[in-house]
This record gives structure tokens, sequence and C-alpha cells, in this order.
């Protein structure tokens, strides 16, 4: 049938446990209901299938060149929360259902496979293949699945990539990459930011651009990371939280009303 709002929805199977005789009551009781702090809408869990990138070796080499002194860490405290985050080795998931950011540039393939058996359950698992260009996808889906070039169909994932992936190429990407070797700009001499972004954006930094460069040559070999300025209470300042002080009113100043 026709699809509804999933409160609709809740009702509806609620009309009819009624109509059939198999509503037993309904009680109150204690729940945090999570809202997004922007909307305000009320948000529930839905599994959905993600894209990770495997982060084991990727760590283990962060983690040596901090050890080796490799990668100089300002002050050296932050070394121990580098390592103690980074031994951990979780895989990362890249994708985000948003409707800004980078594409993810993956490409199912719809048609053109050659003929193959089917699994248990009938269906035939889905076949991905990447390129930055649908006729690049397509040439892949030749070459490495014999499919068919008459044929070829190819279906680009929906998903953008998170923007900390995005934003760890950072280094590379300015410096000219991928349609040059980085030369110019790169390594950077120091990379100095918030101490809270150390492994968000820093280590994966780090990671990410060690990895693609051609040399495997690190983007930079140190941190340096100043303090937060705080609110009253000693939280980080957000502008979700509305705990932020208005750059204006430092300037101009601002009266109790």
């Amino acid at each position: 049938g026709d699809r509804v709002h999933r409160f609709t929805g809740r009702e509806m199977i609620l009309s009819g446990l009624r109509q059939d005789g198999f509503y037993r009551g309904a009680a109150t009781h204690p729940m945090v209901v999570k809202r997004c702090s922007r909307s305000g809408d009320i948000i529930e869990p839905i599994l959905y299938p993600q894209w990770f990138l495997k982060m084991a070796d990727l760590c283990k080499h962060a983690v040596s060149a901090v050890e080796n002194g490799d990668l100089k860490i300002t002050p050296s405290d932050h070394a121990d929360v580098w390592k103690s985050w980074l031994s951990e080795e979780r895989d990362w998931c890249i994708s985000r259902q948003l409707y800004w950011g980078h594409r993810m540039p993956v490409w199912r393939v719809v048609d053109g496979l050659p003929r193959v058996t089917e699994g248990a359950d009938g269906r035939d698992d889905d076949v991905w293949v990447v390129g930055t260009t649908e006729e690049e996808a397509k040439k892949v889906a030749v070459e490495s699945h014999g499919c068919n070039p008459a044929e070829v169909s190819v279906l680009q994932e929906a998903d953008v990539l998170d923007t900390w992936f995005s934003s760890a190429l950072l280094p590379l990407s300015t410096a000219g990459w991928p349609a040059t070797e980085p030369t110019d700009f790169y390594p950077l001499s120091v990379m100095e930011t918030g101490s809270d972004i150390l492994f968000f954006w820093v280590a994966r930094m780090y990671m990410l651009c060690t990895a693609l460069h051609p040399n495997k040559q690190p983007p930079f070999p140190e941190v340096l990371l100043h303090p937060l300025v705080r609110d009253p209470s000693g939280a980080k300042m957000s502008k979700s939280k509305g705990n932020v002080v208005d750059p204006l009113d430092i300037m101009n100043g601002a009266s109790y009303d």
C-alpha cells in the first residue's frame, strides 16, 4: 500500500489491534526521547547499509610515528590520548546520508554483468566499482567484472563522504593532488589546531595523507595544540548548545537586557 508517516502508521496498527480484539491496554513509563538539536524532530535509529574504511594498519603506523619520534605532539600529554584512541583500531564509517558533501565515488553495476549462480536467498550480491566519473566506472566494470560493454550500466551511490574524511585530505588536495604529485607546500612544517579535534581531524589527516602520498610522506612532522575558550561552567562552547559569545558583543559591548 501507500507509504505513511511512522506516527500515522503506529496509530493504524493500534486501530487494527483494537478492531480485532487483540489490544490489551497502554501504560505510561519514563523514557528518554532523542530529538534533533536543529529541527526538534524525534530521532529513531534505523539499520542502513554503510561504507567503512579499514583502520588497523593505518592506526598502527600513526601510533608508531609518535612512539619513535617521527611525529611530535605538543603539549606532550596529548601523545597518550593519540595512542589511546588509535590503539582501538576501529573501522571508520565514512558514509553519510546527507544532501551536502562529496558524493561517494562508488557505483553499483545495474546491467551488463555476466550470468552468475544465484545465492541461497535467490539474489545476487551487488557488484560495486570505484570511479570518478560514470564512464570510468563502466570501464572498471568491463575490465574487472567481465561486463558486456554494450549493455553495462552503473548507478552512483547516493551517500556522501564523512566531512572528516574529506577534510583529512586537505594537505594533499591543496598541494594539487591527485591531478599532480604534491610538491609545493607539502609537507607542512607544523599543524596547529585545537586539542578537541586531535583525533577527528589531525590523526585522520596524518593517516590518510601518509597512505595516499606517492612516497608515503607524512603531511607534517609536528602538531601544536592550543587550548579552548570555554563557558563559565567549563563546557566547550557550541552554537547548538547556545553557550557562545557573540564577537560583535565583545567589540561593541552589550547591555544586560
